[in-house]
């Protein structure tokens, strides 16, 4: 146990930190399995993939992965649910909707203060 004062701050500042890395590991290790299992079902393969990608960089957000790591790992499953769905990574996607014209805003003329009066002296 530790006797300076730094020191087991150093233990509690570790050990919850230790808790948070767990939990963001485990949620990544969930996710990936989850996109393994919507594979090999072929059923939800594009939102499994979403949260999977999703929940790498948060991990990378949060300082448990490193940002190569996390491209490693996307680009594997990238390439896993691609060969799932033959060739394509979604097995739906949506048609782009065209962009709405807008009008282009007229630009006003920022207000002119008025003019102070002059005092004339007598």
């Amino acid at each position: 146990m530790p006797i300076i004062k730094s020191a087991k701050k150093r233990v509690r500042v570790a050990a919850k930190s230790s808790t948070r890395n767990a939990k963001t590991k485990k949620g990544l290790r969930h996710s990936i399995k989850s996109l393994h299992a919507a594979i090999t079902g072929k059923k939800g393969v594009e939102g499994a993939h979403d949260k999977a990608q999703s929940a790498i960089d948060r991990a990378v957000k949060k300082g448990v992965m490193s940002k190569n790591k996390a491209a490693r790992k996307k680009r594997q499953l990238n390439a896993t649910a691609k060969s799932a769905n033959g060739g394509k990574r979604t097995a739906t996607k949506k048609a782009a909707k065209p962009a709405a014209a807008k009008k282009p805003a007229a630009k006003k003329a920022p207000a002119k203060k008025p003019a102070a009066k002059k005092t004339t002296k007598k």
